[in-house]
């Protein structure tokens, strides 16, 4: 079944057909395009959300280090990237569906006008023909009219017996001439009746039902298109599905990685003092008189116990806690076990940076070797600034190690100290341990250590930092410590200084 067989007769129900399809493609446009500043409204208020309830500053992010405050920042996360598939479903339908269809429109209308335009034309040839049939047939059937007249006429005078000879033959002429025309006039209208009937025939038959099957195979094509519309109307969400499902899951893992002990643990870490309790607080007689003072009290005053109170009220910060000094370098301000951590993570990052700058130093020397054995490349003396100024921050960055590795032993062991001189309150055994360190003290100065060997030095080193000593170039130098694989040695000067210097600022004397 087509419609140019069965819907011949019925171009107006075509026309409005076609028509009300094509409107349905503009609606479907109009449709997906709603949809898509829906999800990228919908994506904007996400990742307002996202940057709302995200963290920022230096508190928030101490407090990301516990799971539950990192796992809703993870959340966060997620959602800012679901936000962003949301957004690519938007931007996929708006250049897939609307776009492609919008252009598969304008040639559908284009070709529906071009169909219907042809029908037309072909609708106005036949019209015309069949006006031309008609005046044709009119003629014809005045000119018979008028050649049966003049017959009539011929007969009529013939049969008259007043009528002469010539009118006579002037009544036949005139008849015949009549017929003559009439005859001819018949043969014109039945040719052109021949020619009208062929091309009604080629209407019906061939040009009408030609277009009208062209119009059907538009529509089954956009009705094809359309549903392939539809379909990508899901196939695009589809397709980010499975990134969507692991935004979900990121969020679901989010949850499930919380561990609450851990966070428990990591609280106690951060904020742990390292104090010990306060002990009981004596009893003082006043009963008895206030005792004079002894040579053990003088020497031995009485300690007066801060108190420590677990609950403190929040208190407004003053002007002058607002103009407190600056923390201590070495974080003596803060208590024992937070000055460790924080001496430790300051030790950590200087030995970072100390790799760093000890591999930027290799690469130099390396990039010098090649310079040497190939001048073509470039010139060795060029590097040297780079190389003595690495070379002097990596004896800056050795010295601060020494320096936070010390204050980390001195903060170690004067908590080990701290907690002897509590544990043990006697006076004998404090003596015991003061008469130790005393023998300490007389072993290390019986211990006269002696040079190992002498150096030279190659460069001027400005010793800063705790523990290093300063040199100048050409300075004879004795070798009191050799280097154990860290870069650095300790030398004596002539003057009687001693400390550390970078190995690779000497070199050795036979």
């Amino acid at each position: 079944m087509d419609w140019g067989t069965d819907l011949w007769d019925q171009y107006d129900v075509i026309d409005k057909h076609s028509q009300s399809g094509l409107d349905l493609v503009e609606r479907y446009i109009k449709f997906v395009k709603e949809r898509t500043e829906i999800e990228q409204s919908y994506a904007k208020q996400l990742r307002s959300l996202t940057k709302k309830y995200a963290k920022r500053g230096s508190k928030e992010e101490q407090d990301c280090k516990f799971s539950n405050h990192a796992s809703f920042q993870e959340i966060l996360n997620e959602l800012n990237d679901y936000a962003g598939q949301r957004e690519l479903i938007a931007e996929n339908m708006m250049t897939g569906i609307c776009v492609e269809l919008t252009k598969y429109l304008q040639e559908l209308k284009q070709e529906r006008k071009t169909h219907l335009s042809d029908a037309k034309k072909a609708q106005q040839t036949l019209e015309s023909s069949f006006k031309h049939l008609e005046s044709t047939k009119k003629r014809f059937a005045k000119e018979w009219a008028e050649a049966d007249k003049a017959t009539q006429q011929a007969e009529k005078t013939e049969s008259d017996l007043n009528a002469t000879r010539l009118d006579v033959e002037k009544a036949k002429q005139h008849a015949h001439a009549r017929t003559h025309t009439a005859e001819e006039c018949r043969n014109d209208y039945a040719a052109q009746l021949q020619k009208y009937n062929k091309e009604q025939n080629l209407f019906y038959y061939s040009e009408i039902p030609q277009i009208f099957n062209k119009l059907q195979d538009m529509d089954e094509r956009r009705v094809r298109r359309l549903a392939e519309g539809y379909c990508q109307f899901s196939d695009i969400e589809k397709k980010v599905l499975p990134i969507i499902s692991k935004c979900l899951e990121g969020i679901s893992g989010a949850g499930a990685k919380i561990n609450e002990k851990q966070d428990s643990i990591l609280f106690i870490e951060q904020h742990k003092s390292g104090f010990e309790r306060p002990g009981d607080v004596e009893f003082e007689d006043y009963s008895q008189g206030i005792k004079p003072a002894t040579s053990d009290s003088s020497l031995n005053p009485p300690k007066v116990r801060a108190k420590l109170w677990p609950f403190s009220k929040k208190h407004k910060i003053s002007h002058a806690e607002k103009h407190m000094p600056p923390a201590a370098e070495d974080f003596s301000h803060l208590p024992p076990e937070q000055r460790k951590k924080r001496l430790q993570a300051k030790i950590d990052d200087i030995t970072k940076e100390l790799q760093k700058t000890q591999d930027q130093s290799d690469a130099l020397e390396k990039m010098k070797g090649v310079y040497e054995q190939n001048p073509q490349m470039g010139d060795p003396s060029s590097l040297e600034p780079q190389i003595t100024e690495t070379a002097q921050n990596i004896g800056r960055l050795r010295g601060e190690l020494a320096k936070y590795e010390t204050w980390l032993s001195e903060a170690v062991g004067g908590e080990e100290s701290s907690n002897t001189i509590n544990n043990n309150t006697q006076h004998g055994v404090v003596a015991a341990d003061q008469s130790n360190i005393y023998t300490e003290f007389d072993d290390e100065f019986d211990d006269i250590e002696s040079p190992i060997g002498q150096c030279t030095a190659l460069y001027t080193f400005q010793g800063n930092s705790e523990g290093t000593i300063s040199i100048t170039e050409g300075e004879l130098l004795s070798i009191m410590e050799e280097d154990k694989g860290d870069g650095w040695m300790r030398v004596l000067r002539a003057s009687g200084e001693e400390g550390y210097i970078p190995s690779s600022y000497v070199k050795l004397t036979p």
